[in-house]
């Protein structure tokens, strides 16, 4: 009988060392799953950095081809840019001396985007600088909150860029 009782508790022992590990697992899931899931969600967010940077590359280039912006993304003649993804939705605003182009969320747990692609005058310092000549500088600033919403504008005065109150500055991916 004493035999019996033994055996016993040595199941009973084994049975609750296996579960302490079935704890330890599901502590360390619950902990690594979240962590895990915002690191998925945050690859969603080079979307509109990687778009928004090749959407800027290739105003820069249509500017130097043609003389002016694009006023359409259509026309800066890529396969790769889209006007809409699962995530994003892309336009852009042209103005006389800048366009503006936004990757803003579909979703309200991602941040949305905009680039700006500035021309601006040839300094007389640089060479072969004409009154006519133009180059372009840009931009491209992240909203710092998620949300919906298009993203104020970035600007140029007195020489300098910077992205509007209520986003920062961003680098591109492939940076």
């Amino acid at each position: 009988m004493s035999q019996q009782n033994s055996k016993s508790a040595s199941i009973a022992s084994n049975g609750g060392g296996c579960l302490a590990i079935l704890i330890v697992i599901g502590v360390l899931a619950s902990v690594a799953v979240p962590s895990f899931q915002v690191k998925l969600r945050n690859n969603k967010q080079w979307e509109p950095r990687d778009y928004i940077s090749l959407i800027n590359q290739r105003q820069q280039a249509y500017l130097v081809e043609k003389s002016v912006v694009s006023t359409s993304v259509k026309a800066l003649e890529n396969r790769i840019i889209k006007a809409e993804t699962k995530n994003y939705k892309y336009s852009h605003h042209t103005t006389k001396k800048a366009t503006f182009n936004y990757g803003v969320s579909k979703h309200k747990d991602l941040k949305s985007c905009v680039g700006g692609v500035f021309v601006i005058p040839a300094t007389k310092g640089e060479s072969n600088a004409s009154k006519n000549k133009k180059k372009t500088t840009y931009i491209l600033c992240g909203a710092d909150s998620a949300g919906t919403i298009k993203p104020p504008e970035p600007t140029y005065q007195n020489g300098k860029i910077a992205c509007a109150t209520g986003t920062r500055e961003l680098r591109p991916s492939y940076d």
